[in-house]
């Protein structure tokens, strides 16, 4: 339930249009719903602004079917994070609205249209191409949370120039998604240029020395650039959803 359908049942209630048991009726399940295998947190976007998301990973898709038939039933856009192909063609049969992203692995249902709500454009940038389905995550989440968003691949600094020659397009966001592997050198390049807020987002790509993204994240930690903040290893999604906060209209 979002913060305007809430003051909309209030007023009601108030002009007298709503009984008082209509609208325990309507709030019943504020602020949370236990349907057994998850406690479904319906509070969620009046506190925050944006409904609970599922990690789909770890879960059967029985379990994502119920939190999602929980979450759709109170009008809610959906996002399923970490989600395989082959439990989302499940999950497709039972949900036909529902739309997957193979190379983010998220699932959306889009109950309403999406709202921009942001202030400024979100731009996420990866490194390499093999940064992409970390880096798409974030462009998903930040899309789905009501942000225009756009996305430059491949412009990590073994061949800065490709970064340099997109400055007109770096320069125009309000907040930059930075994704890389290997040595994790990339966002505190992009935060020298900008003055805007960069998060930082480490990946699990690179050879052995690179422990699995934790060179990336420690060289990111230890960014000497201002204004660069880290999430953890491969978390698009955390990326995206900062990102989102920031750039919110207020």
């Amino acid at each position: 339930m979002e913060t305007k359908e809430l003051r909309l049942i209030l007023q009601k209630l108030k002009n007298g249009e709503t009984s008082v048991d209509d609208a325990v009726e309507r709030l019943r399940h504020l602020p949370f719903e236990d349907i057994g295998c998850a406690t479904i947190d319906h509070h969620r976007t009046i506190r925050q602004g944006f409904p609970e998301v599922v990690f789909g990973e770890g879960k059967n898709v029985s379990q994502i079917q119920q939190i999602i038939a929980a979450l759709m039933a109170k009008g809610n856009n959906i996002l399923v994070t970490r989600l395989s192909s082959d439990k989302a063609r499940q999950i497709s049969d039972i949900f036909p609205a529902a739309c997957y992203e193979e190379d983010a692995r998220t699932l959306t249902i889009e109950q309403k249209p999406v709202e921009i709500t942001g202030k400024g454009k979100i731009l996420v940038i990866s490194a390499g191409t093999s940064d992409i389905p970390v880096a798409a995550e974030a462009v998903v989440t930040a899309r789905l949370m009501g942000n225009e968003v756009e996305q430059l691949f491949d412009v990590g600094v073994a061949g800065i120039h490709r970064l340099f020659g997109r400055k007109d397009l770096i320069f125009s966001a309000s907040v930059l998604i930075v994704v890389a592997g290997m040595e994790g050198a990339l966002p505190s390049v992009v935060g020298g240029m900008v003055n805007r807020p960069v998060i930082a987002v480490p990946t699990s790509v690179g050879y052995g020395a690179s422990f699995g993204g934790i060179a990336a994240l420690l060289g990111m930690l230890n960014s000497c650039a201002s204004g660069v903040t880290v999430v953890n290893i491969d978390n698009g999604f955390g990326a995206g959803y900062a990102a989102s906060l920031m750039n919110r209209e207020e």
